[in-house]
């Protein structure tokens, strides 16, 4: 029987399970964050306050979210 240093620095655990997580969701989400951004940041370059560079960071945001989504829908058709 290991001594109870040995257990405190050896520590044996079982991980749990990986949960199972709608991608299509969380990437459906992310994009609509995204999209929002995109209009209020388009609405503050368009009245000069702001420069365009934030709209199109939020641009990119959403093809990386559209792009991310077709390879959800892409993974979860191969796993089952």
């Amino acid at each position: 029987m290991p001594s109870l240093i040995a257990r405190l620095l050896h520590p044996t655990r079982t991980p749990p399970p990986p949960v199972d997580v709608d991608l299509g969701r969380v990437m459906l989400v992310g994009t609509g964050v995204w999209t929002v951004a995109f209009v209020v940041a388009a609405v503050l370059a368009w009245g000069e306050d702001a420069s365009w560079m934030p709209a199109w960071v939020c641009a990119t945001g959403i093809v990386l979210g559209l792009l991310g989504m077709v390879w959800a829908r892409r993974n979860t058709a191969r796993r089952g």
